[in-house]
């Protein structure tokens, strides 16, 4: 399953390495690594799979909106990625505990997150925008890569319980060059941790080009930590569904950790604090979008004769009609008073914490009479 180990001379060669079920154009090509892995997969699933997408990148629209008009303070777009988020997520089991960075919009949403969710920590209301417990997805991390330490260390708690379930951890190319992520794969392969790395190598830490802290393809990393690794193009939704299915399954045998790398793209600002244009070329936006993850997923239905206008107005008028939710959640938010911060610190009555919550009360009264 290692990738091929070749030098990266621009990123259209950087996806032509990459494993994929689906071309470009939706053409379905033959797959022997990846093939068995998605058999089941029928037309009714790939339309569910198509509506996912265009769900989730209406709700990403959603979000730079209301950032855009002072709702929220920032949002971390992830257009262009659907079908990495999407294809590996509905892959896991629902015993499965992820561990995200702060781009998987999508990841919470196929693991069931309501309107409010999307957008709760964003505006700054709660630490973390979802219930970790229901969603079996810890709090989004913004500190690049210190999640996938949380999914290691979750993992080897999953050994020790001797339980069915295995931990999953997204980050980016560019958390690729941090030591946490590094420091991760070397304990997770000693302990032959049940733990999924998945690499959205979506070309731009911020404004830093891939090419530039990586000539060879990231997944080339892994078998070096003694961690299979399986290099996928991510903006084919088959083939991440089928990666994520193969690193599970060697996960959760008693195999040890399993590396993806999803060679994606993404199309927006790294959040919406980012002016891309200041880094990057059009025309390499232009060449990406004749790879968009939905329009191949839709033309490959097409072709088939499995999607009908009618399935796509009604997919578009849903995904709408989610976004509405979101944005009636996001305006209807009560922020909570002050002292509640001091609210679930402890399970038990804490004296020091009590003193903190008096100190602080006193510190918003002598404000009272302010203009």
């Amino acid at each position: 399953m290692s990738p091929q180990l070749t030098p990266i001379a621009d990123a259209a060669q950087d996806l032509e390495l990459s494993e994929r079920i689906l071309g470009p154009d939706g053409t379905r090509i033959t797959n022997a690594q990846l093939d068995p892995y998605v058999a089941d997969v029928d037309a009714e699933q790939l339309r569910a799979l198509h509506r996912d997408m265009v769900v989730l990148r209406r709700i990403d629209a959603e979000g730079v909106a209301l950032q855009r008009q002072g709702q929220l303070g920032l949002w971390a777009p992830c257009n262009g990625q659907e079908a990495t988020q999407i294809g590996t997520a509905r892959a896991l089991a629902p015993q499965d505990y992820v561990f995200p960075s702060y781009r998987e919009t999508g990841v919470i949403y196929a693991r069931g997150a309501q309107p409010g969710d999307y957008v709760r920590m964003w505006r700054g209301e709660e630490g973390a925008g979802h219930d970790p417990a229901a969603l079996r997805v810890a709090p989004l991390q913004i500190i690049i890569g210190a999640q996938t330490l949380h999914a290691v260390g979750y993992a080897l708690g999953i050994q020790h319980d001797e339980a069915d379930e295995v931990a999953v951890t997204y980050f980016g190319d560019g958390a690729t060059s941090q030591g946490d992520v590094n420091e991760a794969m070397i304990f997770a392969a000693s302990y032959r941790a049940p733990v999924v790395f998945v690499c959205q190598n979506n070309h731009w830490a911020i404004s830093e080009p891939v090419a530039v802290q990586s000539q060879f393809p990231i997944a080339g990393r892994a078998p070096g930590f003694g961690i299979p690794s399986l290099r996928v193009d991510g903006n084919d939704v088959l083939a991440c569904m089928a990666a994520m299915r193969w690193a599970l399954e060697h996960a959760r045998s008693g195999k040890g950790p399993a590396y993806i790398e999803a060679v994606t793209y993404r199309m927006g600002p790294h959040t919406t604090a980012d002016d891309p244009t200041r880094y990057r070329d059009e025309a390499e936006l232009e060449s990406w979008r004749r790879r968009d993850p939905i329009s191949r997923l839709e033309a490959h239905l097409r072709a088939r004769g499995e999607l009908s206008d009618v399935h796509v107005a009604e997919t578009q008028a849903a995904a709408d009609a989610v976004a509405k939710e979101m944005r009636a959640a996001c305006l209807g938010m009560v922020t909570r008073p002050p002292l509640a911060v001091f609210d679930g610190v402890y399970a038990e009555p804490h004296t020091g914490l009590d003193r903190q919550r008096d100190e602080y009360a006193a510190y918003l009264a002598s404000f009272d009479g302010e203009v």
